[in-house]
Order: structure tokens, then sequence, then C-alpha cells
């Protein structure tokens, strides 16, 4: 594979996956308030997901991420193709974002406590489980943005905590 070529394909992947880190991204910008979970517990007594994940945040990601589709779109000439993509890529990472905080309840992780890769790729997987519902992605390109998210998300966690959006820069 030339570089040209390998350049291209990190490219379009990036451009596939945008909707979801738009998303993921807004989530924790635009967050804050009453917790998606509503304060339920599980039946091990620990909350379902925790405050971390919220009805505002979640609302907004999938929001931003969608409109960030249709935007793609307008740029591909496909903006209901990309419209429906950017919305099941952005629900798919609000989804597998609170899976993720789910799976560390039940692992009793504390909120803000590190979980390796779980933490950077579970709405990645989540986006990409449901956005090739709408539009298919080679196998290669998956790789790619799994091993991309987890680079960009640890830059973006610490440009966060540099600019104290973050109280940790995991």
């Amino acid at each position: 594979m030339s570089g040209l070529h390998l350049l291209s394909e990190i490219l379009n992947s990036l451009l596939y996956i945008l909707p979801a880190y738009v998303a993921n991204a807004s989530a924790c910008i635009f967050g804050g308030g009453k917790p998606l979970d509503l304060n339920k517990c599980w039946p091990d007594g620990r909350r379902l997901l925790g405050d971390g994940v919220t009805i505002k945040g979640s609302f907004f990601g999938i929001l931003l991420g969608t409109l960030t589709g249709f935007i793609e779109g307008l740029f591909f000439n496909a903006p209901l193709l990309y419209l429906k993509l950017g919305f099941t890529l952005s629900l798919g990472a609000i989804l597998g974002d609170a899976i993720g905080s789910f799976i560390k309840r039940r692992l009793n992780i504390e909120r803000g406590k590190p979980a390796p890769l779980l933490d950077q790729l579970d709405f990645a997987i989540g986006a990409l489980i449901l956005g090739s519902l709408i539009k298919s992605i080679a196998i290669h390109q998956v790789f790619i943005i799994l091993l991309i998210t987890i680079f960009i998300h640890l830059f973006a966690n610490i440009l966060a905590y540099s600019l104290k959006i973050k109280d940790v820069w995991w």
C-alpha cells in the first residue's frame, strides 16, 4: 500500500466516523443535569450508568453528530444518506458510551477512574455497529478507526485536562 493510498484510507475512515466523534465530544461538553439512568440501580445495588451519562449530553451529542453527518452529505451530494448515517453513528456513539459506563459500574470502577481501551473505544464500537446498518465500511477501515480513536481520545483528554475542562487526563 502506497503512502498516498494509506493517507486516503485514513481520511476516508475519519470522514466516516466524524459524526460519532462529534457526538461523543458534544455529550461531554454539553452534558450535565439529569442522568440518563434517572438514578436507577441494577440489582447489584450500583447505579445503571452514573452521573456522567446525561439526558442533555445525549440529546446534544446525537443532535450535533447528526448535523455533522448532514453537512458531510452536502459535500458528497447525498444529504439524506449522510443524515441517516450521522444519526446512526451518533446514536451508536452515545449508546456505546452508555454501555461502557454500565460495564464500568458492574466492574465497580468509579466514575472518572480509567478503564483502558473501554474508555477509548466504547463509543466508536457502538457507532461502527449502528453505522454499518446504513453504510458499510471495509474491515481495514474499522481497524484504522479503532487505532486512530485510541490516540485521538488520549490527545483530546489531555487537551481537555490542560484547559481544565476535565479533572483527569485520561
